[in-house]
């Protein structure tokens, strides 16, 4: 339910910033912060600005509706279903406007991709996720830059860590989170059976210096020479990474790159938004309920998706759609509609 007060306090707040932008230097950090809170709210006061409009225009012919000249009446009725509907629309577009956003929808991402049950199937599934993501990417105009990655040894991937960066990266991936199952016939199924294999994916919002504050003493470096598939070394140097978080437990080991100050700062980056959501997790942990009510409630062990390719169908099972078009999720921008149909939900709840 939309309250006027509400709308009224936002609408004076922002004359209040208009006024503001005027008495303040162009170039200074009030300047700059109030500009962005004027930004935010413009759409807000648009979509105020539309609905006060259509409110109006529907109070004044319930108006003449109720008055004595007949062929105004008339007039009135004619015209105030299709005022109405526009009403309804214009408070939708409003409210979802107002719901509070998530102040980490304009981070960066690491995404983790992890092949799970399902042997060799289920890494070349998870190769098959990275490439739907690295193709939406390049839809978005998004940069994603592999950190590290293991191969699988007939196809596929074991494990891939990526950073995902553009504009409001994790506002669209942040639901992507959990185990995504496929079903399908494998090359070497000699009988035609379906199998049914899965992969998990992490989404974390990249933390920056001022979210997360990490220690040198809580540290433990260890360097030693990366090695490929079945334990050969691929390196004569000590350049692989490996940094263990005491106080969390969290271990992080990077050894792609050549470079061991490469490899450490590749790292500590996952290092960071590991801990970052670590610690996010455990505050919202205090708020269980709600969190459990969520889309995405963070829970990696969840089911979220199947992709049945028999039947050629995609089925997002935290909000019941289910789209026959596998081909172009997994090939094109197809992943798009599935990702827009959960902010909705989102935004709904």
């Amino acid at each position: 339910m939309i309250k006027e007060q509400d709308l009224a306090r936002i609408l004076s707040r922002s004359h209040e910033l208009e006024d503001l932008m005027g008495k303040v230097k162009g170039d200074s950090e009030e300047f700059v912060s109030i500009s962005k809170e004027y930004s935010d709210l413009k759409p807000i006061v648009d979509n105020i600005n539309i609905y006060s409009k259509y409110k109006k225009e529907h109070e004044e012919l319930q108006s003449l509706i109720k008055g004595d000249d007949i062929e105004i009446i008339e007039m009135a009725k004619k015209e105030i279903n299709s005022c109405k509907e526009k009403l309804i629309e214009a408070e939708s577009t409003l409210t979802v406007s107002l719901v509070p956003k998530d102040p980490l929808d304009e981070k960066n991402v690491i995404m983790e991709i992890r092949a799970g049950t399902g042997g060799d199937e289920a890494a070349l599934f998870a190769g098959d996720l990275l490439r739907m993501y690295q193709r939406y990417a390049e839809v978005q105009k998004w940069k994603l830059e592999l950190l590290s990655s293991s191969d699988a040894d007939h196809g596929g991937i074991k494990e891939v860590i990526c950073k995902i960066s553009g504009d409001k990266v994790y506002s669209k991936l942040k639901f992507e989170s959990g185990v995504h199952r496929v079903q399908r016939v494998p090359e070497t199924e000699s009988q035609g059976r379906i199998h049914t294999s899965a992969a998990s994916i992490v989404v974390l919002p990249e933390a920056e210096d001022v979210d997360i504050h990490i220690e040198e003493k809580d540290l433990r470096i260890d360097v030693f020479r990366s090695s490929g598939p079945g334990g050969q070394s691929v390196n004569t140097t000590d350049s692989a990474v490996r940094i263990t978080h005491a106080p969390s437990g969290i271990v992080v080991t990077q050894q792609d790159e050549k470079s061991q100050h490469k490899n450490k700062a590749k790292a500590m980056l996952v290092l960071k938004s590991r801990l970052y959501d670590f610690e996010r997790n455990k505050q919202d942990s205090e708020m269980s309920e709600k969190r459990k009510s969520q889309i995405g409630s963070g829970d990696r062990s969840e089911r979220i998706r199947t992709y049945n390719f028999p039947q050629g169908r995609v089925t997002d099972h935290r909000i019941n759609l289910t789209l026959y078009k596998l081909d172009q999720i997994l090939n094109s921008n197809g992943i798009e509609e599935i990702i827009t149909s959960l902010i909705i939900a989102s935004q709904n709840q």
